[in-house]
């Protein structure tokens, strides 16, 4: 089990094209704040239908865009 679980799921379940999430909404999903560990992590949002995209440390923001055509 990873500890981005949650977050992965959140994701999934909002079904959204794509979005953005803040850090603070991350921490708040997830109950623990984000960290560098995230880049590691980033691919397993792929099985849940979703890429990361930009990781912007300026604005503190992650986008998720939905891969086109995977059905979960």
């Amino acid at each position: 089990m990873s500890k981005y679980d949650k977050l992965w799921i959140y994701i999934q379940n909002n079904g959204k094209g794509a979005y953005k999430l803040t850090f603070d909404e991350i921490r708040d999903i997830v109950g623990i704040p984000i960290d560098h560990s995230f880049l590691k992590y980033k691919k397993e949002a792929e099985g849940y239908g979703y890429r990361v995209g930009k990781i912007s440390m300026k604005e503190k923001t992650v986008i998720f865009d939905k891969i086109d055509g995977l059905e979960l």
